[in-house]
């Protein structure tokens, strides 16, 4: 499952974000979106697990926690919309 994290301190890297998705399952892949010109970050990434059980407990569980002082969005992602 393709996860979606919001509302994250600007100093949160892909590294951070996988060691607090952890606690819950496996992760597959990390990512947290920057600016292309900057370099700084959006505030929001996407984690990816393969288990659908661990995905959704981690959903449950830290959608509204407070990580790095901010309370942080997390949801199931949802698909890119194409831009026609």
């Amino acid at each position: 499952m393709n996860i979606y994290v919001g509302n994250l301190d600007y100093k949160v890297n892909e590294d951070d974000l996988k060691n607090v998705f952890e606690e819950y399952g496996q992760v597959s892949d990390t990512v947290v979106i920057s600016d292309k010109f900057s370099g700084r970050s959006k505030g929001f990434g996407f984690v990816t697990m393969g288990n659908q059980a661990e995905a959704q407990k981690a959903i449950d569980e830290l959608n509204g926690a407070s990580y790095e002082n901010r309370t942080m969005v997390v949801n199931e992602a949802r698909p890119k919309k194409d831009n026609y």
